[in-house]
């Protein structure tokens, strides 16, 4: 334990010492001279030439300078350290400058790293990261960085000899946040349980790290989708929906949950909205039947299949198994049924389940296409 503190206080006071450089002003100074006044009408006309190219010049010149200025201007706008932010726990935050060495322990906000174009400044990640198909696919160099453990078991000396400028964490790790900053390293924690959130979580960790264009590129492309399903399905009837989670077939998610956003998005109807708990619930056969969805969608990464559901002799009267309407999320890239970055495409996937006359499986699966390009450099189809 005293090797553990004697660490962790060296690592406080190398992180303490910081370098200034400082700003070398524009150099608007200019050199002139005047002409010699001859005596012949010749030579006062080359006079009148010689100055007036000279003003010319200097106005060229001021025009030039002010150029510079006004970039040097919105260069200085778009630097705003430090910068005080009010992260997802109601902490506040000084970064002093922008970080170059980021360590995100949570899958979500790895992803929306990697969206903005991040990942090469990641020095430390999550555990299991090795199993994340989305690293694989956009940025393999990340699963053979540092692992600093999970909210369950988090490595803090190993995050702190990362030596990182800023951390990201779940909101269960508050406690490891506050020995950290005691270290002199900034730690922002991170609650995306629904779209709101999600946006919040998106604009902070945008704010603290300078990539707001980004930022905002990724939110016009979910805001955008949000406005085509409201559009396409603005007169279409809701079908009834049950989710069930992970772990099992009577496990669901009630209407204050991330997944019930995205039925609803989808054009669907939650059966379970009057569950109001803000985890996964466990519900019985006859619950479920009493319900009798017109869907049963199972969880991306569900531990049993479409083909168990089917064959389940307790749901052979659920109208969803009788019309063989039960479908899995697919978990090639990612879940979609937690709020990742790219969480609206569950919504967009979901829809061309439940409306496919007017949300058809070319056109979505031409959106998740152009996501995966644009914000992860690969193409899902092809995938």
């Amino acid at each position: 334990m005293k090797k553990i503190l004697s660490l962790l206080l060296a690592l406080s006071l190398a992180l303490s010492v910081t370098a200034c450089g400082e700003k070398q002003p524009l150099d608007s100074s200019t050199e002139s001279s005047a002409p010699e006044t001859q005596g012949s009408e010749d030579s006062m006309e080359s006079s009148l030439e010689e100055s007036s190219k000279e003003v010319d010049s200097e106005n060229s010149d001021s025009e030039d300078i002010h150029s510079e200025e006004t970039a040097s201007d919105a260069a200085e706008d778009k630097v705003h350290y430090p910068i005080t932010l009010t992260d997802q726990a109601g902490r506040e935050v000084t970064i002093e400058e922008e970080p170059q060495k980021l360590v995100s322990g949570y899958y979500i906000s790895t992803s929306l790293l990697i969206a903005l174009n991040l990942d090469e400044k990641m020095v430390g990640i999550e555990a299991k990261a090795g199993s994340r198909s989305i690293y694989k696919l956009s940025a393999p160099d990340l699963i053979n960085l540092p692992s600093v453990g999970s909210a369950k078991e988090f490595d803090l000396e190993g995050c702190a000899a990362l030596e990182p400028d800023l951390v990201i964490l779940p909101i269960k790790l508050s406690s490891a946040a506050e020995t950290l900053e005691g270290l002199g390293i900034s730690v922002l924690l991170v609650n995306p349980e629904d779209q709101d959130l999600l946006t919040e979580m998106i604009q902070l960790v945008a704010a603290a790290t300078n990539t707001e264009d980004q930022a905002q590129k990724l939110l016009d492309f979910t805001s955008a989708q949000e406005e085509r399903l409201s559009v396409a399905l603005s007169d279409a009837e809701a079908p009834s929906v049950y989710l069930a989670g992970n772990s099992s077939m009577l496990s669901t998610a009630g209407s204050a949950m991330y997944q019930s956003d995205m039925i609803r998005l989808a054009g669907g109807s939650n059966v379970a909205a009057e569950i109001e708990d803000t985890y996964w619930v466990e519900v019985s056969y006859e619950q479920l039947l009493a319900w009798d969805p017109e869907y049963i969608i199972l969880a991306s990464d569900a531990n049993y299949s479409v083909d168990d559901v089917l064959a389940d002799e307790n749901l052979a009267a659920c109208t969803a198994v009788a019309n063989g309407n039960v479908y899995q999320i697919p978990d090639k890239a990612e879940a979609w049924d937690s709020p990742v970055p790219g969480g609206i495409l569950g919504a967009v996937w979901l829809s061309g389940v439940l409306h496919s006359d007017l949300c058809t499986e070319a056109e979505c699966n031409a959106l998740i296409d152009e996501y995966y390009e644009t914000f992860y450099d690969f193409v899902y189809s092809e995938n």
